[in-house]
């Protein structure tokens, strides 16, 4: 049983300490531990399940527009994690892939998908990353022109998250207003539409459905547009800064697993007439990591509370993610590391822990891009207090 004394900081009201304590009993009953041999059918009837169980609303504004609780949604994808990296995943892209309409569609727009969203009857997916525009969004090549009430959108993205089982992708395309980041706009382009196909899936450590994109003269109507033309980086890097301190909520959920399967086989496992335990090696192994994972989810939960009071949090949601997700590696590979060669073994515990970490030092932003961002956000400031 992972420690729970974390939901009685001050960062949480009541309702979370709720959420997370209904989230880990229902995930108890419906979650599953064991491997998935068709990986997109498993990410299907757990979006279906998610929906059907209510969570899918906690990712999602509403129909009606509003604001998203960032506490909430990093609870639940820490508890999540912790029981199901697939599960995690599940929620988080149905949050991501329609954030950006929660965040900025119009009513119509709003109406059309976010309810299908929250009942898991739709599945999401943000198509940002292309082949030589992953972190450097402004090397961006995918082109939409307009023409007269439509775009037609020319060009490809690659590492989708959900491509090939989603329903619609909210796509950013460069239409010009601007050089660089400022010259590209958000659309939602639905599964079926002419000119867009999925070009090849993409196999990966920690399974999950991944695509390469590509749109041939696919033509959507103007009113498929999210926000104005030109402000789709805004856009992006508006609906990053919800997701990505929840990426941080994430990794805490794999360290605290990982955490918990230590403590249990190191309580257990006899070795030279004692338990592994007992050696002081290990019981200092045990405090980093431990004092690592409470460190961490100070900074994300500091990060999703400042998000919350409507403050900007570009810079703490890029620490809480940088050092949450470095943290949760070091962790799970000193949990491997007990376990000795059980550790390696396929579909142990900590072993798909191990491959699960990962992916999450990168996507959303590499760790090396926070730490530029955080860098920026400092200069930024000192520059500002100078004049």
């Amino acid at each position: 049983m992972s420690d729970k004394t974390y939901l009685e900081w001050p960062f949480f009201d009541a309702r979370h300490a709720q959420l997370e304590r209904e989230l880990d009993a229902w995930a108890s009953r419906h979650v599953s531990q064991q491997h998935e041999a068709d990986v997109d059918a498993a990410c299907r009837q757990l979006v279906r399940q998610l929906g059907e169980g209510g969570w899918l609303h906690h990712a999602i504004a509403g129909a009606e527009g509003g604001s998203i609780d960032t506490r909430a949604i990093c609870l639940i994808r820490e508890t999540l994690a912790r029981h199901n990296g697939l599960a995690d995943f599940a929620f988080a892209m149905q949050g991501l892939g329609s954030g950006a309409i929660s965040l900025h569609g119009t009513a119509a727009q709003r109406d059309a998908y976010l309810p299908r969203v929250a009942r898991g009857e739709a599945i999401a997916a943000f198509a940002l990353s292309e082949p030589q525009a992953g972190s450097d969004v402004a090397a961006m090549q995918c082109a939409a022109v307009q023409d007269g009430d439509h775009y037609v959108l020319n060009g490809e993205k690659t590492w989708i998250s959900n491509g090939g089982i989603a329903d619609f992708y909210v796509v950013f395309a460069r239409t010009g207003e601007q050089p660089g980041a400022r010259g590209i706009t958000a659309f939602i382009i639905d599964a079926d539409t002419p000119g867009f196909e999925i070009a090849e899936r993409i196999q990966v450590i920690a399974p999950h459905p991944l695509a390469r994109l590509v749109f041939r003269d696919c033509r959507i109507p103007a009113t498929q547009r999210i926000g104005e033309a030109g402000q789709g980086f805004k856009v992006a890097m508006s609906t990053l800064d919800v997701f990505r301190t929840s990426v941080a909520a994430a990794a805490l959920g794999f360290a605290r697993r990982a955490l918990d399967e230590a403590l249990a086989h190191a309580t257990q496992r006899k070795m030279f007439g004692q338990v592994l335990s007992d050696f002081q090696m290990t019981q200092a192994k045990l405090a980093q990591m431990a004092t690592g994972i409470d460190a961490a989810a100070l900074l994300t939960y500091r990060a999703a509370w400042q998000r919350d009071q409507g403050r900007n949090v570009t810079k703490e949601a890029a620490m809480a993610k940088m050092t949450a997700t470095e943290t949760a590696q070091q962790v799970i590979d000193a949990a491997l590391q007990m376990f000795g060669g059980l550790g390696v073994v396929s579909e142990q515990p900590v072993e798909r822990l191990y491959r699960e970490i990962r992916a999450l030092r990168i996507y959303e932003g590499a760790t090396e891009v926070q730490q530029l961002i955080i860098a920026r956000e400092l200069l930024r400031a000192a520059t500002t207090k100078e004049a």
